[in-house]
């Protein structure tokens, strides 16, 4: 074949990798297939692609073609052979790229399930609250009169000096404790979805109950002070790690009684993969929801300013991450 007729029939080709090899070299924590109004080649055509330019490499050379035509070629060929055989990230770069990028697109991925979870967990618990402050008595039909007694105690604005008070290795004891905690709720919520999504939506549902009952109960009575200065800290990522549970937990529902195309065995396959990796930032929000716990919202000595002002950054970066991380395609390689 002519050299001509070679060029003409494969110019598209490389100049389309040419503009995917410079696309990255601009942007290396880019991937193509992330970023937005990218029209070209996406990461899964590379291999192939590769492949194809260095059998043309070797015909050119073998059929004498211009030295030109060679040389950028084999410049083409190296620069992918650079990209594609790169050593691997160290794992600490990987496991930060997971959270920062790939954990928030996998939370956005499940929109519906999502949306479905916060209803149930955050209606109720709202409902629950306005109706015991308008009706205190309400809490008793919910709660045992001891397990009222035990949150007023834990709560009374007389002893809050003293309940704000611990020591050193009191906090280490209670950071251990909130871990099993946070982490046991976490995981029943998302487990129980193997239920057909109903023991999901219990628990959900059970939650918000809960929480709308006490916090309720509380500020009814006047003890509310003490307990939103003490929950302000962490509720941020530990209520936002119950509902992406949730959201985990109702998809393997939906596998299970709505697969869609794909067979009840696979769909839950997918299903449980996505929702293992979904876990993986479910527990580090929940051990570092634990963290504030046990090191800053039992610190009496955080004046209310302040306190406040770091519970509402933290909603807010935490919102942030899961709004924002990874929509620029943050590329783990």
């Amino acid at each position: 074949m002519r050299q001509d007729r070679f060029v003409a029939r494969h110019a598209a080709e490389w100049d389309a990798f040419e503009r995917w090899l410079d696309a990255r070299a601009a942007s290396p924590w880019r991937a193509r297939r992330h970023r937005s109004g990218w029209d070209g080649l996406s990461d899964e055509e590379i291999p192939s692609r590769y492949r194809r330019l260095c059998q043309q490499q070797a015909l050119a050379r073998r059929r004498g073609y211009s030295p030109q035509l060679t040389a950028r070629l084999q410049a083409l060929m190296q620069r992918g052979h650079a990209v594609m055989y790169r050593p691997p990230p160290p794992p600490w770069r990987r496991a930060l790229l997971f959270l920062l990028a790939e954990f928030p697109r996998l939370v956005r991925a499940q929109r519906g399930c999502l949306w479905a979870s916060l209803a149930l967990f955050a209606l109720p618990m709202a409902l629950l609250f306005a109706l015991v402050l308008r009706w205190p008595e309400l809490a008793y039909t919910v709660l045992s009169p001891s397990q009222l007694a035990q949150m007023e105690s834990m709560y009374d604005p007389a002893g809050a000096d003293m309940a704000f008070q611990r020591s050193g290795q009191t906090d280490v004891q209670m950071f251990g404790y909130y871990i099993w905690n946070n982490v046991s709720i976490g995981f029943r919520t998302f487990a129980s979805g193997l239920l057909a999504g109903v023991g999901t939506i219990f628990v959900l549902l059970f939650n918000g109950v809960f929480f709308g009952v006490v916090a309720g109960h509380l500020q009814a009575i006047g003890h509310g002070g003490p307990f939103w200065r003490f929950v302000v800290g962490h509720s941020a990522p530990e209520l936002t790690a119950i509902v992406i549970a949730g959201a985990g937990g109702l998809r393997l529902g939906l596998a299970l009684v709505a697969p869609g195309p794909l067979r009840r065995v696979d769909a839950l396959v997918q299903a449980g993969r996505d929702g293992g990796r979904l876990c993986i930032g479910i527990l580090v929000l929940l051990v570092f929801a634990a963290f504030v716990e046990a090191f800053w919202s039992s610190t009496g000595s955080i004046p209310d300013p302040v306190r406040f002002g770091v519970g509402g950054g933290l909603w807010l970066l935490v919102l942030l991450w899961l709004w924002r991380g990874g929509r620029g395609g943050v590329d783990a390689r």
